[in-house]
């Protein structure tokens, strides 16, 4: 229980429309302070000094991640039990809320529209890429490795990309379904299945944001180099949660943190890397539980950077 002044602390941060609206949207997940600029209309400093608030009661919790922020609702205590109490009070047919979530439906869909192109420019060359920062025969060693030897009825591989994992994996599943919202990824991935004769895989256009039930439910998921494209992988890891058949499993491959901001500037990156703390946090709020973590530091990459698997499962 909180004191009485702790308490009334907590009360006068939530209690401003601005950030009440923050709250709002932080419970659709996390945004940076430009995400959340664009989408109140308000300054840079305006919205900052909010967020500052809201964090210093502790209704939310900041992440920094190289020159940028991340903001989502806290997970624990009484600042968390307060937000989620009253963002449960918000009328989503408010005409301020719908134009909020409008916007940040925009900002969203402008964001992977962004991540599509850069995919289509890059996506013949794609795998060449990844070895360049990846320790990339070890990790699918350890993707085949997590599976344990089992022989699945249905694996799903969201954003796909060229079908490697699909390929890698081929011995592991009865059928196998990749989903990427690139045709151009998708178009060198059916050409790569095909040449090497993997004819009980298929890949398909969707959107992982919002993924199509009907693909599942699968035995196992796989998300290799994925969630580091979008502004919230946490919602990234729940859609996909969505998926799982229950007592099911997830293999998510991903760089650990860094401060390589070119990777933005030049690649599509949202965020540098994810942490051991944020994927037990956005697991565990999907229902799922990491069991195993592994990290794999590039022996040859003069730039450090650390890629990370890990193995979640359904909780349920």
């Amino acid at each position: 229980m909180a004191e009485l002044d702790e308490l009334v602390s907590v009360l006068k941060a939530a209690g401003e429309g601005t950030r009440l609206r923050l709250l709002a949207l932080l419970a659709d997940g996390d945004h940076s302070v430009k995400d959340l600029t664009e989408i109140l209309k308000q300054s840079q400093p305006r919205v900052s000094r909010h967020l500052k608030l809201l964090a210093d009661a502790g209704l939310i919790e900041r992440n920094a991640e190289g020159a940028w922020a991340y903001y989502g609702l806290a997970q624990d205590g009484d600042g968390a039990a307060l937000a989620e109490w009253l963002i449960a009070r918000v009328d989503d047919r408010d005409a301020e809320r719908r134009r909020d979530v409008e916007r940040q439906q925009a900002v969203r869909a402008n964001q992977q529209a962004r991540a599509t192109e850069y995919f289509a420019k890059v996506a013949s060359s794609w795998d060449l890429l990844k070895t360049l920062h990846v320790p990339e025969e070890a990790v699918e060693a350890a993707v085949v490795a997590a599976l344990g030897g089992r022989h699945v009825e249905t694996l799903i591989d969201l954003g796909t990309g060229t079908g490697r994992m699909l390929e890698v994996l081929a011995n592991s599943y009865k059928r196998g379904i990749g989903i990427d919202s690139s045709r151009e990824m998708l178009a060198v991935a059916r050409s790569r299945l095909a040449t090497a004769g993997i004819t009980h895989a298929q890949v398909r256009l969707g959107d992982i944001g919002d993924v199509d039930l009907a693909a599942g439910p699968a035995d196992v998921i796989v998300i290799h180099q994925v969630l580091h494209y979008f502004d919230d992988p946490g919602r990234m890891l729940a859609q996909a949660r969505r998926l799982l058949k229950p007592g099911g499993e997830m293999i998510i491959v991903d760089f650990a943190p860094h401060d390589l901001e070119f990777l933005r500037s030049e690649h599509a990156h949202r965020r540098l890397g994810l942490s051991q703390l944020q994927m037990s946090g956005w697991a565990a709020t999907a229902g799922l539980a990491v069991e195993a973590v592994h990290e794999f530091p590039g022996e040859s990459n003069e730039r450090g950077l650390t890629v990370c698997l890990w193995r979640l499962s359904d909780k349920t």
